[in-house]
């Protein structure tokens, strides 16, 4: 495993979680990273990714202004802050590094994967 995602849990609709994604390999050097999810019986999506120097950030449109990426250079760590939870975003996140330094939406943008954590928002 490259890269070490946690913070999932149980939370109520409308709580907060907030994930990290911890790279022990140093994959992150000089390369966004984003964050994915894949819900039950569903095709694994993008939900926010963040450039090498924090400059740029995307979110999907089902996570704007709920959710906010960030990192923490010095602890080699990002973050995913999750607000206002709905039970449409019940899903395994997955934390990825990119193979540079924008990553995008795509899922061949991004080399290295952690396990997932699961995230489950209950009604």
């Amino acid at each position: 495993v490259q890269l070490q995602a946690s913070g999932g849990g149980l939370v109520q609709a409308g709580g907060s979680l907030r994930l990290s994604c911890a790279d022990p390999r140093r994959t992150f050097s000089n390369n966004a990273v984003g964050w994915f999810r894949r819900a039950p019986g569903k095709e694994r999506e993008f939900v926010a990714s963040i450039s090498w120097r924090g400059e740029t950030i995307s979110y999907a449109d089902s996570v704007k202004g709920r959710f906010a990426i960030s990192r923490d250079s010095a602890k080699n760590t990002v973050y995913l802050q999750m607000n206002n939870l709905k039970p449409e975003d019940t899903a395994v996140y997955y934390c990825a590094s990119a193979s540079g330094s924008y990553g995008g939406s795509l899922e061949g943008g991004y080399r290295y994967w952690g396990q997932g954590t699961q995230v489950t928002v209950s009604s």
